[in-house]
This record gives structure tokens, sequence and C-alpha cells, in this order.
């Protein structure tokens, strides 16, 4: 038997109800709105890195695939149509756009999707705002495979990364502005957690994380914390992160198999002093080799790095003769087991050579 005060209730607000207007059942739950679920956008990325990065920025808003494999060289990639069909369903498409991936200009223009070729809304570039290196002065063949417009391993640097996931978040709001607070949301999560693996959570708690990236970007880092000092002790002692864990290998010299790792040895401090290829692309000869093991002798370096698609065989030969260590590491994520995000990427390249260092001394 329903009680005085419950009638009263449910007559007022039949009478206050617009006319004509259904009155809710009190026994019987309202019906439930109908929701529109929107496709996400579509992505194509020439390398694995940039696709996770994508995925960083656009979570469930973005549909990403990547067209080289992790573990392949990206300068040797061979089109297949099927990477000609993801494009041309593609509304967005990252590229490094160097000379890294010349094998896109082909694919593009077998996709024939006008949203994502050069100039469109939907084509990013990576290296947009980056700062590259070894731009040569002239560009001679006999010296190698050069790249002409600078070193196109710009993700190697984790602060690169930072520019090139605003770049993908700037192209993903041109074809999805209706989405472009989660997009800044994505890019803001990313930017905090590069800057807290890199500085460390107590140094960016301090300081904050663009405070500590300009500092850095400028090279200044390291002489404003020396300088600096917080509850008595130097700021040096806050660092945390990847840069703390490079200090093994900081201001060191290793050996390098490919000029792979610029922007990682002028971020991380650490010097390619020779490299296992004769020249940029090409195998060693054994006279280059003989030359190499005598200089790491002469020199002192026991660490050699390279990624993890070369022939770890000839890295491990120099490695053998001067009681050495070969650091064989994947260059993208899922190039390797337990190395699925750029963070996981990062993390391989730095404790690999710590350690290595640690056991080379």
């Amino acid at each position: 038997m329903l009680n005085s005060t419950f009638l009263v209730a449910l007559t007022a607000a039949r009478l206050v109800a617009a006319p004509g207007a259904p009155v809710a059942d009190p026994g019987i739950a309202p019906p439930r709105t109908p929701t529109t679920t929107r496709a996400p956008v579509r992505v194509v990325a020439t390398l694995p890195v940039y696709a996770e990065i994508a995925r960083e920025i656009g979570g469930t808003e973005v549909q990403v695939v990547a067209i080289a494999d992790p573990a392949e060289d990206a300068h040797f990639v061979r089109p297949k149509p099927s990477f000609a069909l993801e494009i041309r369903r593609a509304d967005a498409f990252i590229t490094t756009g160097l000379d890294l991936e010349l094998w896109v200009p082909a694919l593009l223009s077998k996709a024939g999707n006008a949203r994502v070729g050069p100039g469109a809304p939907g084509h990013i570039i990576a290296h947009t705002g980056i700062t590259l290196l070894d731009v040569p002065s002239s560009v001679d063949r006999a010296a190698g495979d050069i790249h002409i417009y600078g070193n196109p391993h710009i993700y190697t640097d984790p602060l690169n990364a930072i520019q090139i996931a605003r770049n993908i978040a700037e192209g993903l709001k041109r074809v999805a502005p209706d989405r472009a607070a989660a997009f800044d949301r994505g890019l803001a999560a990313f930017t905090d957690q590069i800057h807290r693996r890199l500085f460390g959570d107590r140094l960016v708690d301090m300081l904050q994380g663009e405070t500590l990236e300009r500092l850095a970007r400028s090279g200044k880092l390291f002489s404003f914390l020396s300088s600096q000092a917080y509850e008595g002790k130097p700021l040096t002692q806050y660092l945390g992160g990847w840069l703390a864990a490079a200090e093994p290998f900081r201001g060191k010299k290793i050996i390098c198999y490919h000029k792979d790792w610029a922007y990682f040895e002028q971020r991380f401090d650490v010097t390619c002093a020779e490299y296992v290829e004769a020249k940029p692309g090409i195998p060693p000869t054994p006279g280059h080799v003989a030359r190499l093991i005598r200089m790491m002798q002469d020199q002192g370096i026991r660490v050699l790095l390279s990624p993890n698609y070369y022939d770890r065989s000839k890295s491990e030969v120099v490695t053998d003769r001067v009681g050495g260590t070969a650091v064989i590491v994947p260059m993208q994520p899922g190039g390797d087991t337990g190395v699925q995000t750029y963070f996981d990427l990062v993390d391989t390249w730095v404790t690999s050579l710590a350690n290595a260092f640690r056991q080379s001394s």
C-alpha cells in the first residue's frame, strides 16, 4: 500500500509536467538514450616509433598501423600493395620527412589519397621544429650513404620525441578538430612522462618539466643543477630518471655500428668515436675492422652499440678481440621482447649501455 506522502509527491510531479509530456512510472527505469560511436581516426606511420607515439596521444580516438617492421632497417623497407591500401584508407600519415624512408613517395603515389599527400592536412612531418645534426657541407656518394638533409634518426633523443609528439598532435587536430581536447590531453600526458622519465620525479616536482626541458635543450642543465642547492645539497643530487641512470657512460667514448645515435649522443653526453661500417651504409672490410680494433685497444674503448637488425657477429668479432661488450638493442618499439612502448625503448638503450660500462670497468 502506497503512503500518502508518496502519492502527494507523485501528484505534484504530474501537475508540473509539461502538457502532453509522459510521466515516468516510479517503478520503471527510464529508457536508455542511444549513443553514437564515432569511428577512430585512421593513422598510418612509416615507423613503429611514430605509430606508438600517435597511440599515446590519441588513445581510443585513433587506429594506428606502422609500415616498417620493428625488427628491420627503415632504410630498406620494401613497399607492398597492402601498404598502399592502408594509406588509401588513412586520415593521417606520419613520416620523418627527410631521406630516411625513400620508399614513401612511391607508396603515396600508388595510394592516391589526397588527404594525406605532401601539403595536405593529414600529412604529418615528424622532424618539424627539430634542429638536425650531421648536415653535410657537400654531397659525395664516395663517402657512403650520406643523408643530404641531416641525420634522420631524430627520435633517439627523448626531448625530440616530445617535439615529434607535438607535430603528431597538431596533425591529428587538423584532420579531427572535434577531438582536439582529447589529443591535447594525450600530448600533455606523454610530455609529462618524458620529463619524469628523463629528469626524475623529484626534480620535475621541484622545477617543473618545461623549465628542465629548456635548460637541457640549451645545454645548460648540468651547470645550472651544480650551481644551485636545495636543503644544503646541490640539485644534481636530486636528478633521477634516464639522465641519472646514464651516469656510467656520461662523457665516455663508444663504438657504434652505424650513425643511428647522433641525437642520443647529444642528449646523454656519450660519443661514437668510430663506426663498424667502413662508411655509412657500407659493410666493414677486414682492413677497417683491424684498424678499429687497434683504435679501441689504444684508447681503451670497450663498449660497442648496435641496432639488433645488423649482423651481430660483426660487432662481436670486434668486442671479443678487445675483451669488450657488444650492446645489441632494438631501434623500434616491438623490436624485442618486453619493448613495447617508446619508454621501454629508451629504458633498454640507457640501462643496457650503463650495464656494459659497469661490466667493463
